[in-house]
């Protein structure tokens, strides 16, 4: 009767491990994965735009977003305005608080898989980034709907802000699916550090997220000029006019005639 017992009791253990560990295993296949190729992006001479790869696992039927975005910092734009029968820089208009660079990518439509509560939480949209922004000096909410708008075209004309839908692919592989998406990169995305982000969400809200970084720093022979210009304005601006007449030289020496 013991050894009877003694079995059932090891039986009882032996399930209640097999049952944490296949716990511990649907846990671990649901976990969000990223992964950012090209993620150091170096800008030479030649330099004209990248690609960045962005790819990852996720569970079964989730909807994904991907968020590419700068620290928040300040910006400046001159405020335009009529004058009599003309328009004319009339101002200032300083931004706090907004990033200078941000995509967003999605599977569906924002509106479709995510709340406005859960869009405001984690800065996703346009519209959770206006909520954030502060924007000198206005005088009304009005304003600041006006304004955000001009900025956020201006930045979209700039290759700095882009919202798209769809453009994620997705190929499902059992009980996880793997995404994937290529980012053109542009030229104008000034050096620094760029955060991505990826979100999983079910039920409009978000279940999950996993960070990687994406670096962009100036080499050889831009990143010398660079610091002449920081360190030596006067010699950057010598520089500036030798390279111009070495440039022209050689275009006339190209197109001058036999």
């Amino acid at each position: 009767m013991r050894d009877s017992k003694f079995i059932k009791i090891i039986a009882i253990v032996i399930l209640m491990v097999l049952s944490s560990l296949l716990a511990f295993l649907n846990t671990a296949l649901a976990q969000l994965d990223l992964n950012v190729g090209h993620s150091h992006i170096k800008i030479d001479i030649l330099y004209h735009g990248s690609t960045v790869d962005i790819k990852g696992e996720t569970d079964r039927d989730a909807d994904l977003i991907i968020k590419i975005k700068s620290p928040e910092s300040e910006s400046v734009l001159r405020k335009k305005g009529r004058v009599g029968f003309l328009w004319m820089n009339t101002g200032k208009l300083r931004f706090e608080n907004v990033p200078n660079v941000y995509f967003l990518y999605s599977t569906r439509d924002l509106k479709d898989i995510l709340s406005q509560k859960e869009m405001d939480r984690y800065n996703i949209g346009y519209a959770a980034l206006e909520k954030s922004v502060k924007i000198y000096p206005i005088n009304s909410s009005t304003e600041k709907d006006k304004w955000f708008s001009e900025f956020v075209k201006f930045k979209e004309a700039s290759g700095l802000y882009n919202i798209s839908s769809r453009r994620i692919s997705v190929v499902q592989r059992g009980n996880i699916e793997r995404y994937s998406i290529k980012v053109d990169w542009p030229y104008q995305v000034p050096p620094g550090h760029y955060t991505v982000t990826v979100y999983e969400i079910r039920n409009k809200k978000v279940i999950d997220k996993s960070e990687a970084s994406i670096s962009v720093e100036r080499s050889g022979f831009v990143k010398i000029i660079a610091e002449i210009a920081n360190k030596n304005g006067a010699l950057y601006g010598i520089l500036s006019v030798v390279i111009a007449l070495a440039v022209g030289f050689g275009i006339s020496l190209i197109f001058k005639k036999p």
